[in-house]
């Protein structure tokens, strides 16, 4: 018990000092990139009852959750995942809105994933929903605001990668595949083996334009020429015509954006989220072995709360966006602000006069009483590690330093 008071318990860390103030400049940004767009925050509760996340919704696995119970007897959580929680609330307050609805949110989640993982169970997520629009427009926005957000952040080399969360269930019961194929194609694709896959479809009797759809998987960046052609061997598979289709229109709306460039066309995403029904995509860049963002389109999660209303929004996970930032060596700029007013006991009455002033024109003013067997030097370094912009001396004698 002892040792367990300085320790944080396995996959949750203390963020402090100047790692802090960088994460919060880092959300400053994206949210600021958010607001542009014109979506408005939400806050949802930290606890939330079971049901929100159950199996039926197809989110995060009964298994992974922090589950609890209050006094009552109630099953509660610690939110896994925003997008349930924004739908139950869209669902609450939004009901009779016809127009869409475009919300925002930052805040932390908890999935109590294995040790040996070594992921974080505790997450900061920043992300927005757009509710009420089914348009490959609505699409775009979405997609734009992500690459919008990391170039915020000072990412320029990263890739959004896009597919469709039906284009391989559909194309497996093209190819009449059974569960266990199936459950083996889609392990294989998560742990992005294409060999695996090549190797189990091999062995499948299939139509040849259903083959040749099914070696597009491995295509890390399908081209539009690809992609039109794909969806002239799949003309007579409705639901994989579907999923083509809706992409070509994404890329054609993306053109208007002008974020080419940061998007790629992936057939072979796999999704462990169940809820989504259409676009669905990952972003990732140097620096991290995990996805930055994770996003799609979720047409039929509302109706599950009582309002029929499609959806499409995506989630950036600000801790390994920050990890990124840190290994790409860009610079998070935290300005050099307010006054470190040192003040001897005899002074501690106009020290607190002057501080309360300057507080109230808005300046920040940092307290300290001066101790004669600290060195000036200990309090220089102080106000360096604090990003003052100015450190004076009220005692027998004035002066500024920390001025970078």
């Amino acid at each position: 018990m002892k040792e367990q008071r300085l320790h944080t318990p396995d996959g949750v860390r203390d963020i402090y000092n100047s790692e802090c103030q960088k994460k919060l400049a880092l959300q400053d940004k994206l949210h600021q990139t958010l607001s542009q767009y014109g979506y408005q925050d939400i806050q949802t509760p930290t606890i939330e009852f079971f049901n929100i996340f159950s199996q039926e919704i197809g989110t995060t696995p009964s298994k992974d959750l922090y589950k609890f119970f209050d006094k009552e007897g109630n099953t509660l959580v610690l939110r896994p995942d925003f997008t349930p929680s924004i739908a139950r609330s869209a669902a609450k307050y939004y009901m009779d809105d016809i127009l869409p609805v475009k919300l925002c949110y930052m805040g932390n989640t908890f999935v109590n994933s294995s040790d040996y993982q070594l992921k974080l169970k505790e997450t900061t997520q920043c992300g927005a929903e757009l509710i009420g629009d089914s348009s490959s427009f609505a699409d775009a926005e979405i997609l734009s605001m992500v690459v919008d957000s990391l170039r915020a952040c000072g990412l320029e080399d990263f890739k959004i990668t896009v597919g469709h969360s039906l284009f391989l269930p559909s194309l497996l019961q093209a190819a009449n595949a059974n569960e266990n194929i199936q459950s083996e194609i889609e392990d294989y694709l998560a742990n992005k083996n294409f060999f695996g896959v090549e190797e189990v479809v091999d062995k499948m009797q299939m139509d040849a334009k259903i083959r040749s759809l099914f070696a597009l998987l491995g295509n890390y960046d399908l081209s539009i020429e690809e992609l039109k052609q794909a969806m002239k061997n799949a003309k007579d598979y409705d639901n994989i015509y579907r999923s083509l289709s809706e992409l070509d229109a994404l890329f054609e709306q993306l053109k208007m954006y002008g974020i080419e460039k940061y998007v790629s066309c992936e057939l072979g995403i796999v999704s462990g989220l169940h809820y989504y029904t259409g676009v669905i995509f990952s972003g990732y860049t140097f620096g991290t072995g995990e996805a930055i963002v994770n996003g799609g389109r979720y047409d039929k999660l509302l109706s599950y709360f009582g309002k029929n209303a499609p959806a499409i929004g995506f989630a950036i996970n600000v801790d390994q966006l920050m990890a990124a930032v840190s290994r790409q060596k860009i610079d998070i700029p935290i300005p050099l602000q307010g006054l470190l007013l040192i003040y001897s006991k005899e002074n501690r009455a106009n020290a607190i006069q002057k501080a309360i002033s300057l507080r109230k024109n808005g300046q920040v003013v940092e307290l300290i009483q001066y101790q004669p067997d600290i060195p000036k030097e200990e309090y220089q370094n102080y106000c360096t590690s604090k990003r003052m912009a100015e450190m004076e001396f009220m005692i027998d004698q004035k002066g500024d330093g920390c001025n970078e």
